[in-house]
This record gives C-alpha cells, sequence and structure tokens, in this order.
C-alpha cells in the first residue's frame, strides 16, 4: 500500500512538472508572438511616416531634387501641384520677366536706345551689343526675353529710369503692386553675387507676376519665340538671338516662357502650354535634375485631370519652422499620390501620340484654308464671268449704237439721193420750159 502511495505521488508531481513547464512554454511564446506583432505593426504604421517627413511639402511626393515649383492653370483658382512656394530663392533670369513686363508697359517700344559702356559690362549670357549703338525697345525686350541677353536687361533699366539703382527702386515697387509680397530685386537681370547678392523670389510670386504679364498681347508674342532677329539702326548690323528653352522641342504643347540658371540659383524655368482649351502655368526653381523632361512629365500630369478632383488640390500651411508644408487632401481614407517620374515612360508615346495629332490638326487647318482659297477662286471666277457679261452687254449695247449710227447714215444718205433726183428733175422741167 505504502509502494502504489509513492507511485502515485511520483505520478502527480511529474504531471504537475509536465503541467508547469508547458504553461510556461505556452507563456514564453504567447510573449515572442505579441513581440513579433509589435514590432512589425510599428514598422508598418513608421516606415509611411518616415517617408512622409522625407517628402514633406512636396505634393508630388517625388525624388526629383526640385527646390520648390507650383503648378496652376489660368483663369482657375486651384493649385494642381506644389512645393515650398513662399520659401524665397534665387530667380537667376526669370527676373527679366519683370524687367522686359516694365518695358512693354513703357509704351517706348519704338524707341531707339543708345547702349551705353555699363550696359555691356556685364556677364554672359550677352546679345554683344557694343556702346554707342542704337537699337529700338522692343529689340532689347527680345533679346533679354529669347536669349536671356544680361546687356539687354541692363540697357532697358538705365535707358528707362535712368540707372540701374534707379530701375531696382521701381522694380520692387511694381512687384508689390502686382502682390509679389516676398520678392527683393537688386538689378534688372538676376545676378545673385556679389553687389546683386539678395536677389531672391518664390514660386507664388513668380506665378503672380506670369500671370499679370501673360495678359499683355506684346508678351505673349514675344515669349513664343524661338529666335529674335533685328538689326541696328546706324550700321545696320544684323542681329540673330536663339532660345535657351529646349522644352518647345521636347514638347509640342509648349509655348515659352523663360529660363534662368546661375550656379546659386541651379536650373529655373516658367514654362506654359496650351492642350485642349487648357492653358497651364510651371514655376520650378533650383531644379538640379533635367528641368525639361520633369516639366513635360508634370505638364502630362496637370492636362491627365479632366475636371476638377480634390485629391489635386492642395492645402498650403506653415509649420514650426516657417516653410511652406503642401499636401493632398485625402480621398476615401487613401491620400493619392502621384509623381511625374512615374508618367515618364508613358512621355515619349504620349508626346509622339500629341505630335500626331497637332500635325493632324495641322492638316486639317491646312486643309480648311485650301477649301476657303477655293471659295475665293470660285468667287473670284464667279465675279470675273460676271464682269465679262457685263462687257458682253457693253459690246451688244456698243453693235447696237453703231446699227443705229448706220441706219440714221443710211436715212441721211436716202435724204440727200432723194434731195439729188428733185434737183435733177428741177433741172429738166426748166430745159424743157427753154
Amino acid at each position: 500500500m505504502p509502494h502504489q502511495i509513492l507511485i502515485s505521488a511520483i505520478f502527480r508531481s511529474r504531471k504537475q512538472s509536465v503541467y508547469t513547464q508547458r504553461k510556461y512554454h505556452s507563456f514564453y511564446l504567447h510573449l515572442s508572438l505579441a513581440v513579433t506583432v509589435a514590432l512589425f505593426v510599428s514598422s508598418v504604421v513608421m516606415w509611411p511616416l518616415s517617408l512622409y517627413s522625407q517628402t514633406r511639402g512636396d505634393s508630388l511626393h517625388s525624388p526629383a531634387p526640385i527646390n520648390s515649383y507650383i503648378v496652376k492653370e489660368i483663369g482657375s483658382p486651384t493649385i494642381l501641384m506644389a512645393k515650398d512656394v513662399d520659401r524665397p530663392v534665387s530667380p537667376a533670369s526669370l527676373t527679366k520677366i519683370l524687367t522686359c513686363t516694365m518695358a512693354i508697359e513703357s509704351g517706348k517700344l519704338e524707341c531707339d536706345v543708345l547702349i551705353t559702356k555699363e550696359s555691356t559690362i556685364v556677364e554672359p549670357s550677352i546679345a554683344g551689343f557694343k556702346p554707342g549703338e542704337k537699337i529700338k525697345l522692343i529689340d532689347l525686350v527680345k533679346a533679354a526675353m529669347v536669349n536671356s541677353s544680361n546687356d539687354a536687361a541692363f540697357a532697358i533699366a538705365i535707358y528707362l529710369s535712368g540707372n540701374v539703382d534707379s530701375f531696382v527702386a521701381a522694380m520692387n515697387s511694381k512687384a508689390k503692386m502686382i502682390g509679389m509680397k516676398n520678392s527683393r530685386f537688386t538689378n534688372p537681370a538676376g545676378f545673385d553675387k556679389g553687389i546683386y547678392a539678395g536677389n531672391t523670389s518664390t514660386a507664388g510670386d513668380l506665378l503672380r507676376l506670369t500671370e499679370y504679364a501673360v495678359k499683355n498681347p506684346v508678351f505673349n508674342e514675344i515669349a513664343r519665340l524661338e529666335k529674335a532677329v533685328f538689326t541696328e539702326e546706324t550700321t545696320h548690323k544684323v542681329y540673330c538671338l536663339k532660345t535657351h528653352n529646349k522644352l518647345l522641342d521636347k514638347y509640342p504643347y509648349a509655348v515659352g516662357i523663360k529660363t534662368g540658371y546661375t550656379t546659386k540659383a541651379g536650373g529655373c524655368l516658367i514654362a506654359r502650354a496650351i492642350k485642349n482649351n487648357k492653358d497651364i502655368l510651371l514655376v520650378m526653381l533650383n531644379a538640379k535634375t533635367d528641368r525639361w523632361s520633369v516639366a513635360a512629365n508634370m505638364f502630362d500630369t496637370a492636362f491627365l485631370a479632366n475636371k476638377p478632383d480634390p485629391a489635386w488640390i492642395v492645402q498650403t500651411s506653415r509649420d514650426d519652422s516657417g516653410s511652406t508644408v503642401s499636401s493632398f487632401i485625402k480621398e476615401k481614407g487613401r491620400a493619392e499620390i502621384v509623381s511625374p517620374l512615374k508618367v515618364g515612360r508613358r512621355h515619349s508615346r504620349l508626346s509622339k501620340a500629341a505630335y500626331r495629332l497637332k500635325r493632324n490638326e495641322l492638316a486639317v487647318s491646312k486643309s480648311g484654308r485650301k477649301s476657303k482659297k477655293n471659295e475665293v477662286a470660285l468667287s473670284t471666277s464667279g465675279r470675273r464671268s460676271r464682269m465679262h457679261a457685263v462687257v458682253q452687254l457693253k459690246s451688244g449695247h456698243r453693235v447696237r449704237h453703231h446699227v443705229l449710227a448706220l441706219a440714221k447714215s443710211d436715212r441721211k444718205l436716202k435724204k440727200h439721193e432723194l434731195s439729188s433726183s428733185k434737183q435733177v428733175r428741177r433741172t429738166k422741167k426748166r430745159g424743157t420750159f427753154s
């Protein structure tokens, strides 16, 4: 009996130890599973936050190294894409848009401008004007806008205000009038170092400037030019200046407007594209990449938005550091992220298709012009036939007049014959009586 009690006690102790071991194993298993789940959840949650912190302020969430940009349709209050629109940076030669706008509004475009030595002592790019030459103001505007000629910009400033400092004061006053609250200009060309350091603007201000400038038809005509050809007024030297805007060759719907570059500012661009009655403006500052391809992709993205979409609307606010933060409004609980680089794979096909479409439109317009010419030719032939009929009618009148004249002469001849015969009869009668 004691033996059986001992055996049962041993079995109970073994059973209790196995249960305890299983209990501890189950606890550690659940603990390790909980830790694993917690780590996984934290990684899933924190990874998008880390991505957001890296692309904060960029409505495209794009890895493209662009300091700031803004894309907007002219006439619409909706901003399609934006990043740091109020961040002051160097605008480089985009400054010349304000310089040329002031020149156009001066009302002196047909006046001759005497090139001074001061306006020629500037850094490239230059048109190559010589002191003493006379260039019309409108040709200086073309040189500054198309070829980004710094000597042309300084010649404009000195001609309109007498000296550079006075013109710069007028520039800043004009900028405030337009609504450019975060801009400060130190020269008419866009230099940003040395005595001209501090020439700054923002993407938002430059968009306001461009929207103001494109209201002028003269500015629009000059901004679309691919080259400027003009002559000096005294020696008749011919200047032929080409544009630096490569987007005009890369994108079929591009219509200007201005490029810019300095070492400090990087690649800058204000571009305009028109397609299907949509007129889009793009401002890009300090692009450390191929600005032409990125701009083309951004235009494609903007044109694909056929109607206002809440996912495209940009909200702009300021964080503690004062920098502008832009983000998409969330739609259906998810933020729609659209990158211009993702459209790059389709860009070449879209560009070719757009080119074909444009070529077809040109062919249709040419056929329309030919039909109009045919109509004009038909109307001209109709007028000629009517003129011919009138001439024939007039000739008929002349023939009738001639016939009537012959008839009259014939009657006169007959009368003369009658009178002659009467005289003969009278003579015979006299002879008989005698």
